[in-house]
């Protein structure tokens, strides 16, 4: 006789760093709502952070950028050498543009500012721990304040069509709009009303056009170039 077992569905643990206490209890009390998260330890600084990643492995790290001493940034890039499949996600409460062109070289999969929804940031927390990057919509506005358009590498051209322009369609402009606002697929596909599976075709042949390795690359180039 065969029995069937029913393996419970693994939570996404989480290590937050803020060194602010009343940002991170409010953090851990709203994620811990969430019945798939489950937030397994916090440090309000980045080297006993980085403690508590070594001993507890996480899936997703919310890093604090604006640490003292060791800051966010530097954290950020000590754990992706020390485990490049822990996802982090960088937390900012300002746009500085220094910090938001560091901060999009460090390694993190997602940028967000701290005043996003609490449901919100829990939604990229899914994405991130599935993989996805995600790129704050304000952020993408300041990196393209930072780069000046007559200053960009033309990752959008392309000399094969007939305005040198990356030869993307309709439709894939429109889900690039979707993109660089910070929606999932789920949420584009909603938007479009066509299937996630539709919506990550048209996500995968953008970033191929593109020339870019993931959306969040994808976003600041978008915005970069004015496309959106």
């Amino acid at each position: 006789m065969v029995t069937a077992v029913q393996t419970e569905k693994k939570s996404i643990n989480v290590v937050i760093i803020e060194d602010f206490k009343l940002t991170r209890v409010g953090l851990r009390c709203a994620l811990n709502s969430n019945e798939d998260i489950d937030v397994i330890g916090e440090s309000d600084n980045a080297v006993d952070g980085l403690k508590l990643i070594e001993k507890y492995n996480p899936d997703v790290v919310l890093m604090d950028l604006g640490l003292a001493g060791m800051n966010g940034i530097e954290a950020t890039v000590k754990v992706r050498e020390m485990n490049p499949a822990i996802k982090v996600i960088a937390l900012t409460s300002h746009d500085r543009e220094e910090e938001v062109i560091a901060a999009l070289s460090s390694g993190a999969m997602a940028y967000c500012l701290k005043d996003i929804d609490p449901s919100k940031l829990a939604d990229v927390i899914r994405d991130v721990n599935g993989g996805v990057c995600w790129l704050d919509p304000l952020i993408a506005r300041k990196v393209l304040d930072a780069f000046p358009k007559q200053e960009t590498l033309g990752i959008l051209r392309d000399s094969s069509s007939e305005e040198g322009r990356v030869p993307l369609t309709e439709r894939e402009f429109e889900v690039l709009k979707h993109l660089v606002e910070g929606k999932s697929n789920t949420e584009i596909a909603k938007e479009l009303i066509v299937s996630v599976h539709t919506a990550k075709a048209h996500v995968c042949s953008i970033l191929q056009k593109m020339c870019v390795n993931d959306r969040v690359q994808a976003a600041v180039k978008a915005v970069k170039e004015g496309l959106v």
